[in-house]
């Protein structure tokens, strides 16, 4: 069974119908839905571990943290990283061993702290002065690693400046959590979400290297790397294989790092982002003037409600329609709420079926990641993004 899928400069491609899609196909919807595949999501980590090799897979839980794929992953033999009490809970619950957690967020609150590690967790990521305080007191004796900002990413959504610390900085972070009584062990970093090709990489593990070996030099014996996640989904422009990607991006940490005692690595989009779709429909379709060149396209679903990577454009979801075999044009598509922000698409329109109107299904593809875990509670009143796993 195959359907015709257009993407967003309006190509249309052939692509076999997925177990998701035809589950959509197959039911009605009365409000936005999330549906998962964990059998997709089991795949996807297969081909990432044949990649990362002896690097541990932390999945990033708040990429999504549906319980039915957390559990999955528990059974593979994934590990974790985790950015509140509330996802150890969740990890914890589902058969997680504590060893296999790391409190990954840089921001704790000192109880959660304390929760962790009287939980069994002994590794946590720090980058000031009071984090390390915190844990030191609430965790005495953890292993620390110190996160790094990324000075430039050819990433398609960057992130710095809120987490990490400069360079040198890291340093003085190290000897502090020696004296505090804490064993510092490596350094962490994120290489910026969506990075579409795995040389994207190299620039930043330079970067990071160059700290990694005066960290050395300066007697301080770390043992583990943590690459973060940056990898990527399919979001129309062609990305590689992930057993590929993963390779490269293990062979270029090689080369800076050599035999790297522990090697982490924290995929959330790059794990689940593929293994879901969700099922919408079209509210209104309109023009602002009888000139206007541009259609507006209103959905079931916007920002608030699961699409918040839409902000700046810098996911750009593709879509299936029942009218994808018809001429298309450009549209500005946006969401159902009173809220003047919620735009998706409008500095580059979409391309959709003239044919599109009020009442037609809307499916969005790869949208597994950063949806549900997105969505509101219910702004506007709209109900927040249901979601089933298949």
């Amino acid at each position: 069974m195959n359907a015709t899928i257009t993407d967003f400069v309006g190509r249309p491609a052939v692509a076999p119908v997925s177990r998701v899609e035809a589950f959509i196909r197959a039911n009605e919807f009365d409000r936005p839905t999330l549906v998962l595949d964990t059998k997709a999501v089991a795949n996807q980590y297969h081909a990432l571990k044949a990649g990362l090799g002896r690097a541990h897979i932390h999945y990033a839980v708040k990429a999504n943290p549906a319980r039915e794929i957390v559990e999955e992953l528990v059974n593979l033999g994934s590990h974790f990283d985790a950015a509140s009490r509330g996802e150890i809970e969740l990890c914890l619950s589902l058969g997680a061993a504590p060893e296999t957690i790391s409190f990954g967020n840089t921001i704790k609150r000192a109880s959660d702290i304390a929760f962790a590690y009287h939980a069994g967790i002994t590794l946590f990521a720090a980058d000031a002065e009071e984090e390390l305080e915190k844990i030191a007191e609430h965790a005495p004796g953890a292993e620390v690693y110190i996160r790094l900002i990324v000075d430039a990413s050819e990433a398609d959504w960057p992130l710095s400046r809120k987490f990490g610390c400069a360079r040198d900085k890291a340093l003085d972070l190290l000897a502090m959590a020696t004296r505090l009584g804490l064993k510092p062990v490596g350094f962490s970093f994120h290489v910026g979400s969506q990075t579409r090709r795995a040389e994207m990489w190299t620039t930043t593990l330079d970067q990071i290297a160059e700290i990694w070996h005066r960290a050395h030099a300066q007697g301080h014996q770390l043992t583990l790397l943590n690459i973060g996640g940056g990898f990527p989904a399919f979001y129309g422009e062609a990305i590689d294989h992930p057993t590929k990607y993963s390779a490269r991006v293990m062979a270029l940490v090689t080369e800076r790092f050599g035999d790297v005692e522990r090697v982490m690595a924290e995929p959330g989009r790059g794990l689940v982002a593929e293994a879901g779709m969700i099922a919408a429909e079209v509210l209104l379709v309109s023009r602002k003037s009888n000139d206007d060149a541009h259609r507006w396209v209103y959905l079931d679903i916007g920002k608030f409600s699961g699409l918040a990577e839409t902000m700046d454009e810098a996911i750009r979801y593709q879509f299936i329609t029942d009218r994808d075999a018809e001429p298309t044009g450009p549209c500005i598509l946006a969401g159902p709420s009173c809220d003047s922000a919620d735009v998706l698409y409008e500095k580059r329109p979409v391309q959709l079926p003239v044919g599109l109107k009020a009442g037609d299904r809307f499916i969005i593809r790869n949208c597994g990641a950063y949806t549900s875990s997105y969505s509101s509670v219910g702004f506007n009143g709209f109900p927040p993004l249901d979601v089933i796993v298949i």
